[in-house]
C-alpha cells in the first residue's frame, strides 16, 4: 500500500520541489497515514512546506482514494535523526552513525549499529564495535540516523549555508 501511494503522490510533490523520504500507514481503528517530505533544494521541510504539500495532495487523495476507510493525513518532516530509505541518502551521510534493523538474520543478527563507511552498490558498509559490516539496502526493514554532535554540528552549518544562500537571493532581489 505503501508503495502505491508513493507511485501516485510522487508527481505531485516533485512538480512543488519536494522529495517524498517514507510513506507510512498505522493504526487499527484510526489509520494515520504519514507522510515524510522534504524539499529537494536543501532537505528542509518547515510548517509551511507541510502545509503546502498537504494542500497538494489533498485532491489527489481524493480522487484516488488509496486507503480504504476513514484515515488521518500527517504530513512532516523527516527530522534530524530522519529514517534512512534510498542509497542517496545513505550516501548523503557518510560519516555518520545510523542503527540498522533487517528483516531476516544476517549474521546471527537483525540490529546493526554503526558508523556509514560507503555504498557500495546495493549495499552499505557499515563501521561496528565488532568490525565492518555490509547490509543490503533491499533487506533492511528500517534505518535511521542516530542523534549525536557531528550530526547536530552538520546540520546547523547547513542550515546556516540555507539561511546565508536565501539572504543573498533576497538581498540580490532588492538590487533590481
Amino acid at each position: 500500500m505503501e508503495e502505491r501511494v508513493i507511485a501516485l503522490i510522487e508527481p505531485t510533490a516533485a512538480g512543488l520541489g519536494y522529495r517524498i523520504v517514507r510513506v507510512r500507514l498505522s493504526g487499527n481503528r484510526r489509520k494515520r497515514l504519514q507522510i515524510m517530505g522534504e524539499r529537494v533544494s536543501d532537505g528542509e521541510m518547515g510548517i509551511a512546506d507541510c502545509t503546502r504539500l498537504s494542500r497538494a495532495l489533498a485532491p489527489v487523495f481524493d480522487l484516488e482514494d488509496p486507503v480504504q476507510g476513514e484515515y488521518d493525513l500527517e504530513i512532516s518532516s523527516p527530522g534530524i535523526d530522519r529514517p534512512l530509505v534510498r542509497i542517496e541518502d545513505f550516501e548523503r551521510f557518510i560519516g555518520h552513525e545510523a542503527k540498522f534493523e533487517t528483516a531476516a538474520m544476517a549474521d546471527n543478527r537483525r540490529r546493526w549499529r554503526g558508523v556509514i563507511k560507503a555504498v557500495e552498490g546495493d549495499e552499505i558498509v557499515i563501521d561496528t564495535d565488532t568490525g565492518d559490516a555490509r547490509l543490503k539496502v533491499a533487506a533492511l526493514s528500517d534505518a535511521r540516523l542516530v542523534l549525536t554532535d557531528k550530526l547536530i554540528a552538520d546540520d546547523l552549518r547547513r542550515a546556516k549555508a540555507a539561511e546565508a544562500a536565501e539572504k543573498e537571493t533576497t538581498d540580490e532581489g532588492k538590487d533590481t
